[in-house]
């Protein structure tokens, strides 16, 4: 699932390659991934704009437009943004093209079409109306703020991480990791860290997300770029810990299966 460091890599593809250029023309695939827009509005509003920028917060992407306002994307269970030229074949699942002059298409890949695409007013007002909390990885989110979240819980930490109305960006994958390197247990109540264990909780955060973004979150080269320390490549069925080499154990938290150490995350 794209989770933070997926759309972080997503969002800096637009700023390297599609800032400063014009929407050409655009096609939408699939009228059902679209979030309170027709496609005939859709195409209309956003051919003859410019891509200004593009920012992120949590898992989702706004493409800021010349114009007023931005387009914004979630990308589900596994969606992808991809950029491609025009000769290109178009790829399975293609949801939406953006035909971008200079020739390249920017597509918005979901195959199990459970993402949005919509048009907002700006990422401020999107994150308000949505009601999503801070982004795990904004400079303001300090560990103040972190450690106010995990005292006002009366939930397990796992199940607070993938909240995103409390903290945006992480989901079952980025949970297990930041839980073993934090070595907790995965069922662990939160409240309980804030009196002691909010600061090892909160710097694994920012350092799991931090070294996924570096590694080329998304790629098929992520998992050989990852520290040796990491749980992520043996987060399967039968994986062992990468410290210890005991058996991985399975979780299930918010109708999620997540893993964990059960030497190295003793509860």
């Amino acid at each position: 699932m794209p989770e933070l460091p997926e759309v972080e890599i997503f969002s800096r593809l637009v700023l390297e390659h599609c800032r400063g250029r014009g929407i050409d023309r655009v096609t939408v695939g699939d009228p059902g991934i679209l979030d309170g827009i027709s496609p005939e509005m859709l195409e209309r509003r956003l051919e003859g704009e410019r891509i200004r920028s593009s920012s992120r917060h949590g898992k989702h992407l706004f493409i800021i437009l010349s114009g007023a306002g931005a387009l914004a994307m979630h990308f589900g269970t596994n969606g992808s943004l991809q950029l491609l030229s025009r000769l290109a074949a178009e790829p399975p699942y293609a949801r939406l093209q953006l035909y971008l002059e200079g020739g390249d298409c920017l597509v918005y890949v979901n195959p199990r079409r459970l993402g949005r695409v919509g048009l907002c007013d700006g990422p401020e007002a999107f994150v308000a109306r949505s009601g999503l909390g801070p982004d795990a990885l904004d400079p303001a989110f300090d560990l103040r703020a972190f450690t106010a979240i995990l005292a006002a819980s009366k939930r397990d930490v796992k199940t607070l991480l993938m909240d995103q109305k409390r903290i945006a960006g992480i989901g079952n994958i980025y949970s297990d990791e930041i839980l073993f390197q934090a070595r907790l247990y995965p069922g662990t109540l939160a409240a309980k860290l804030a009196n002691g264990g909010a600061s090892q909780l909160f710097h694994a955060m920012r350092e799991t997300l931090g070294a996924a973004i570096r590694c080329g979150a998304g790629s098929e080269q992520m998992t050989e770029r990852l520290p040796k320390d990491f749980l992520l490549p043996h987060r399967h069925p039968g994986g062992v810990c990468p410290r210890c080499g005991g058996l991985l154990a399975t979780d299930k938290r918010g109708g999620r299966t997540g893993y964990y150490c059960p030497r190295c995350q003793s509860g």
